[in-house]
């Protein structure tokens, strides 16, 4: 996404009908998927301002109303409603579980090219690169699509081991792992673990990139860290907010046909309203004083911590839908420095 549209910019279109694709363009873009529906979400409130009928989910040719953010009716928490990429609008609506299975091609290294050497290079050519480039392995292709092997630490000990002439086809492993750039991620594991790497072509047959075990452990990191954030960031509020509140105080945030009174029994939603003194119901504003009160945070600002709270809740309902695209290094910054401050609470 290339810009961000003013506040002033985006209170000029209060009270005005527009197509959806003109809001998206105002941000840069021509796609709903889950990051660009987050910002421009998250930039209308704000501004004060919000979406009837709301325009992550609506029909992509559609206009919407643009009004006050008080006009419209506060939902209770549910998972993301979100279309994804140019299918916005066909009627489907996701839930938080993967829309399609994730395949080798969804890793960056799958398609960032490849390093390798031409058959008619010497086995110093080969290592030499593998040095630089401290590869553990390099292919052996002509052109983009006539693949002779791959050359491995492995495969040029082996051939100085058995005394083999020292040129290139005797250090070649000549029956490397290929995938399909459309194969299921997961289906190959087994393989990447056994070889250490998988060569990745496209539908033409030309090869695309190779996924080693160091793209494996370093995709994990950025995929599966912002799950377990989110569950200590969910612990630690669910700890003092359990134990500092009257439990009628978050029975006044819970459904009708769930009032426990148990913190348990809360999403990262009712978390806000506990603690939102500006909210759009205000007969849960005094509450929410209340419970502030009783957490004892005089040191910490309540109107920063409420907002980094309700962006939590936000990157939450994101990430819950496992997209193929890891989270951004400043959606990722916002979750590390929240969970810094519980750290320090409590």
């Amino acid at each position: 996404m290339s810009h961000t549209p003013s506040e002033e910019r985006l209170r000029q279109l209060r009270g005005k009908l527009i197509p959806v694709a003109e809001l998206l363009a105002l941000f840069g873009t021509r796609v709903r998927n889950d990051q660009s529906v987050l910002l421009i979400t998250q930039t209308l409130k704000d501004a004060g301002l919000s979406t009837v009928p709301y325009f992550a989910n609506c029909n992509g040719r559609a206009d919407v109303h643009v009004v006050p953010l008080e006009s419209v009716a506060e939902p209770e928490e549910q998972e993301p409603d979100v279309q994804e990429g140019e299918g916005a609008g066909d009627g489907l609506t996701p839930g938080s579980l993967p829309q399609h299975s994730f395949r080798i091609g969804d890793l960056p290294a799958a398609h960032s090219g490849v390093d390798c050497v031409p058959s008619n290079a010497s086995v110093t050519q080969a290592t030499y690169l593998m040095r630089t480039k401290n590869y553990s392995q390099v292919p052996v292709i002509d052109g983009r699509a006539t693949l002779h092997g791959v050359v491995t630490w492995s495969s040029v000990a082996k051939m100085y081991e058995t005394n083999a002439a020292t040129t290139l086809a005797k250090a070649l492993v000549d029956d490397p792992p290929i995938a399909d750039s459309r194969q299921d991620f997961f289906s190959l594991l087994p393989i990447i673990s056994e070889y250490g790497y998988v060569l990745v072509r496209d539908s033409g047959g030309q090869f695309t990139g190779i996924v080693t075990g160091a793209d494996i452990t370093e995709r994990f990191d950025a995929t599966a860290w912002p799950f377990f954030v989110v569950g200590e960031i969910e612990f630690r509020l669910r700890k003092c907010l359990g134990t500092a509140l009257d439990p009628d105080n978050i029975r006044a945030v819970q459904p009708n046909n769930k009032k426990t009174g148990q913190i348990t029994d809360l999403m990262f939603n009712g978390y806000v309203k506990l603690l939102d003194g500006h909210q759009q119901n205000p007969a849960l504003c005094p509450l929410a004083d209340q419970n502030w009160q009783a957490l004892g945070w005089t040191g910490v600002d309540r109107v920063q911590f409420v907002h980094q709270l309700d962006r939590v809740r936000a990157i939450r309902n994101m990430i819950a839908h496992f997209d193929p695209e890891p989270l951004s290094k400043r959606l990722s910054d916002e979750l590390r420095q929240f969970v810094g401050l519980l750290r320090q609470l409590t």
